[in-house]
């Protein structure tokens, strides 16, 4: 039986059956985690860091074993049973898939893919004896110095909604519950737990809600609810978002569950609020609930609705699972799952440069190749946080390199000497530099004082620049100019600045933080066994000043209505690199585009063909305009997008279809969204950039 929206409401009245012959200490302990990380918050936070400290594959780590919570076998209800992600199930012994972060599958623009991976981190998690994956997170980076951006699949709310909706068809096809996470306006890792994040009423609606939305409406199971607080109110305390929001106007049906240690600080407000369940571990439901109860100043008809929503929403997915033949430790890593990663890695990696088509390098000439920096050794999955996985094995770039040409000899140097870097790259064939970050540089914020050290932090936010660090610099600068076929593979989770060094070299392939098989992909790409067909999931600017400005280290954060893309056409500033943008190995062809509007629905159809030599992948983008509107609105948003495949000469015809609710403003004066009836510009073509668009006009 396939899970699906409908089938939990069915379970509706047998949820209310239950929670009413239930005790009220048994309708709490429904809401309460059970894993005891202490007395404090404080506990769990030790706990997460833990995930940060050296250990091998077979060490405890956070979230090793599923987080239970809940569960009564006099009514036999299961427990909820939680695995952590999102780039893999953090849970077990050394053997998870480790698939390429979100930020990579971003770049593939194939949420048909993403529906797949989804399948197979569902058969992981009840491989590792779970039933909720909490790793669909689609919150929006306002700035891409966010350290947790890695996380998330780019800048652009409508592409955050797609992505997420296909996660959570994926694990939930596999009768796993979806959480989606963080809600909301959750893009800052040093001051998540005391910044309060404002914005207007329509960059709310327009901006940072839409795409949670999207998953609501594929009928997400969870949505977990964030660290930082909303016009002055911790998230996981808000009766706006939780209650009025999510559950009165969207209609959410499933359970809201807070984020560990500090994702509720008190008891009765997140109770009377909306929060439906503490994780990971019990502080202040649990007794202390029972109590506000008792004495009035929590409804009982408070705990019932969220008993219910939670008996409700586990039920059908283990009467679904208990139908099938249970899924054992064989699906974790297995064959199948590596595949898969690989797959993605491959599809996701982006080509942002290739002079003279230096890139793929040829097997035949290239007998010595030069490869420069620390992270070509490195098995560099991304960040150590709570979304860490261990896989049983990481492919590096240099292994990857090795095992792909073994007729090249292959020449590594790690170390930063100028002199050493120009002598090798002069006598090789061709150079390539692996830089960028790791979990030190980027990613869940651990601080040094919850590691135990006097000797700093990791992760977090890159509060300094967005570009490479200085000694990488240095030494593409130095090195790069002194062979003619020289490519950079960057390392990172979101935007790396390139106008300091990308004159010095031929090609630049951007590898996100591609997954264990990650450098079996760099490799293949470099050689040209895979074209790469992967689009930056963001802009690129020639400034950091082009992006809106944050404060990594405050309790206060305006979000303005632009950021990323739509910023910088607003303000008539060019990009380096446009949304949407990557190159290919082979070359496309767009033409015959053609526009058409219905009542529900806007489309725009174009002829593709692969006019090159090698097979090849294109994205089709389909962009609205709104030069016509009569209120502040965007140059023009993304609104659809097709990964299509093509062989040389092969052509297709690709329609991309966007429903007019998608082209509504949020209007804060009727608390209403309306469909402004105007002429709309609808743009097809490969990028977000006008060269690379076709335009038509519709009236709506």
């Amino acid at each position: 039986m396939k899970y699906t929206k409908e089938k939990r409401l069915s379970y509706t009245e047998k949820a209310q059956r239950i929670a009413e012959k239930m005790t009220l200490e048994e309708k709490v302990f429904l809401m309460s985690g059970s894993t005891s990380f202490g007395d404090t918050p404080s506990g769990e936070a030790r706990v997460e860091a833990e995930a940060a400290l050296p250990q091998g594959p077979d060490a405890m780590h956070y979230n090793f074993t599923p987080y239970p919570a809940g569960g009564n076998e006099k009514f036999d209800l299961p427990t909820m049973r939680f695995c952590d992600g999102p780039r893999g199930v953090v849970c077990g012994t050394g053997k998870s898939t480790c698939f390429p972060v979100s930020m990579l599958r971003g770049a593939t623009f194939d949420t048909a893919l993403e529906e797949e991976i989804g399948h197979a981190i569902g058969r992981e998690v009840r491989g590792h004896g779970g039933n909720l994956f909490a790793g669909v997170c689609i919150n929006l980076p306002y700035n891409p110095g966010w350290g947790r951006s890695q996380e998330t699949y780019g800048e652009e709310s409508f592409a955050l909604g797609q992505f997420g909706s296909a996660l959570v068809r994926g694990v939930q096809g596999e009768n796993v519950m979806a959480c989606v996470k963080h809600y909301a306006f959750n893009s800052m890792e040093c001051s998540r737990f005391k910044c309060s994040v404002d914005c207007n009423r329509r960059t709310e609606r327009e901006v940072f809600l839409p795409h949670f939305k999207d998953c609501v409406d594929v009928g997400a199971a969870s949505i977990m609810s964030s660290y930082n607080l909303y016009k002055g109110i911790n998230c996981g305390h808000s009766d706006y978002l939780l209650r009025k929001v999510l559950k009165e106007e969207w209609d959410f049906d499933g359970f809201v569950m807070s984020d560990f240690g500090w994702g509720i600080r008190a008891t009765v407000e997140p109770a009377n609020n909306g929060q439906d369940m503490e994780m990971c571990s019990t502080v202040f439901f649990g007794d202390k609930l029972v109590q506000a109860v008792r004495d009035g100043l929590v409804p009982e008809e408070r705990i019932n609705e969220s008993a219910a929503r939670i008996i409700r929403t586990i039920l059908p997915f283990e009467d679904a699972y208990r139908a099938h033949k249970p899924i054992g430790k064989e699906a974790v890593g297995c064959k199948e799952h590596i595949e898969l990663a690989l797959k993605a890695a491959r599809e996701g990696m982006t080509l942002l440069q290739n002079e003279d088509s230096v890139l793929p390098l040829s097997k035949k000439s290239v007998k010595k190749l030069a490869v420069f920096g620390k992270l070509a050794d490195k098995g560099n999955i991304g960040d150590y946080g709570s979304s860490r996985v261990f896989p049983a094995y990481i492919v590096t770039p240099l292994q990857g390199i090795k095992k792909t040409s073994p007729g090249t000899e292959v020449v590594y140097y790690d170390g930063y000497d100028a002199e050493t870097a120009k002598r090798i790259a002069r006598e090789a064939d061709a150079a390539v530099f692996v830089v960028g970050y790791d979990h030190n540089d980027e990613g869940e914020y651990i601080s040094g004082e919850q590691l135990g050290s006097i000797d700093g932090s990791e992760g977090g936010d890159r509060k300094n620049s967005l570009g490479l660090h200085k000694e990488d610099i240095e030494l593409i600068r130095a090195a790069g100019p002194e062979n003619e076929q020289s490519a950079v593979v960057m390392i990172g989770g979101n935007t790396i600045m390139m106008t300091e060094w990308m004159d010095c070299v031929s090609s630049i392939l951007m590898a996100y933080y591609p997954g264990q098989e990650g450098g079996t992909a760099i490799a293949e790409i470099l050689f040209g066994d895979v074209n790469p067909g992967g689009k930056l999931p963001y802009v690129l600017p020639y400034r950091e000043s082009d992006l809106p400005q944050v404060n990594w280290e405050t309790t206060n954060q305006f979000y303005d209505y632009y950021h990323g893309y739509t910023k910088l056409e607003k303000e008539g500033v060019k990009p380096l690199l446009p949304y949407g943008f990557g190159l290919s190995y082979t070359t496309f062809k767009l033409k015959d585009a053609e526009f058409k509007a219905g009542n529900k629905t806007v489309s725009a159809t174009c002829r593709v063909k692969n006019t090159g030599e090698v097979k090849g992948s294109e994205v089709v983008q389909l962009y609205i305009g709104f030069k016509n509107s009569k209120v502040n609105r965007p140059v023009k948003l993304l609104r659809g997008f097709k990964r299509v495949e093509l062989k040389p000469g092969e052509k297709a015809e690709v329609t991309l279809t966007c429903p007019v609710e998608k082209l509504k403003w949020y209007n804060p004066e009727t608390a209403a969204w309306e469909l402004e009836h105007m002429e709309y510009e609808v743009y097809i073509g490969t990028s977000s950039d006008d060269g690379d668009l076709m335009m038509g006009e519709i009236e709506l």
